[in-house]
C-alpha cells in the first residue's frame, strides 16, 4: 500500500469524526434548549462547548465516541450557572443543572434531522 491511500484513508476518517463531532454538538444544544426551557431556566449563549471525548460502549457493547459538552444556564437572568450533557454517540447520556443529574430519557427531545 503506498502512502497516498494512506493519506487518503486518515483524511476520510478525520472527515468522518469531524461530521459526527458536529451532528453530536447540534445535538447537544437542542438537547441544552429543551432542558433548561423544561426546567423554566435561560439557556446562555445558546451555544455548548466539547469539553471531554472518549470512547466508551453503548448497551449493545459496541465502542462509540462519548463526548461531553458544557454550556451555561441562568435562573435568575443576572447570574450563570454550569450544565453538563453527556452524549454516547448520537444519544443523550445524561443532563446536569448545577449539579442536578437528568437521565437522557426523562426529557423528549427532537432530533434536528427529524424536523427537516
Amino acid at each position: 500500500m503506498n502512502w497516498e491511500i494512506i493519506l487518503l484513508v486518515l483524511f476520510g476518517a478525520v472527515a468522518w469524526y469531524w461530521y459526527a463531532g458536529m451532528q453530536a454538538r447540534e445535538q447537544a444544544i437542542a438537547v441544552g434548549r429543551r432542558a433548561c426551557a423544561d426546567a423554566g431556566l435561560q439557556f446562555l449563549d445558546e451555544s455548548v462547548a466539547l469539553s471531554r471525548t472518549r470512547f466508551a460502549r453503548n448497551s449493545h457493547g459496541q465502542l462509540q465516541f462519548q463526548r461531553d459538552y458544557r454550556f451555561e444556564f441562568s435562573n435568575t437572568g443576572d447570574n450563570r450557572r454550569p450544565g453538563v450533557i453527556r452524549m454516547l454517540g448520537d444519544r443523550v447520556e445524561w443532563v446536569s443543572l448545577d449539579g442536578e443529574w437528568h437521565t437522557g430519557q426523562s426529557a423528549e427531545v427532537v432530533r434536528l434531522r427529524d424536523l427537516h
